[in-house]
């Protein structure tokens, strides 16, 4: 009789650890009565999707230099518009949470000039830009979750 009951652990043991293993596989739809995970929740990445997609696309036009989803870090290298080619702007967007919000996100600009021997040197942004920026992103990511939520 112990020995029918140990293997009746053992059987139950290794049923609950199958399932421990199954329960952390968010892949699967159901473990259980437990739900899939729903739709819109951002998996993959360390930062809000919508937020990070909306960097992505908006500050398209800038050459990219690196880019860290789970760290929330998008650098973007030099630009220079054709239109003002003595003028260069560099931004870094750092996307501080998982959840869309305004204060989830954080944008710095970088400008330079070229003085009169052809050197680049340092200049100061205009006050609006980097919150412009910042809105364009936010505004961008409330179309993106809103087009996904339909």
């Amino acid at each position: 009789m112990a020995f029918v009951r140990g293997k009746t652990v053992v059987a139950a043991t290794a049923l609950a650890l199958g399932g421990l293993v199954l329960a952390g596989c968010g892949s699967l739809p159901f473990i259980g009565d437990r739900p899939a995970p729903r739709a819109n929740a951002q998996q993959g990445i360390g930062v809000n999707g919508y937020l990070w997609r909306a960097t992505l696309d908006t500050l398209s036009f800038m050459p990219l230099l690196t880019a860290d989803p789970w760290g929330g870090v998008v650098n973007y290298d030099w630009y220079i518009n054709p239109q003002t080619p003595n003028e260069r702007f560099k931004a870094t967007v750092f996307i501080l949470d998982t959840r869309l919000r305004a204060d989830a996100l954080n944008v710095t600009v970088t400008r330079e000039v070229k003085d009169a021997s052809g050197a680049w040197t340092g200049a100061p942004v205009a006050a609006q830009t980097e919150a412009d920026l910042e809105n364009a992103i936010l505004t961008k990511a409330r179309q993106l979750n809103l087009s996904n939520a339909g």
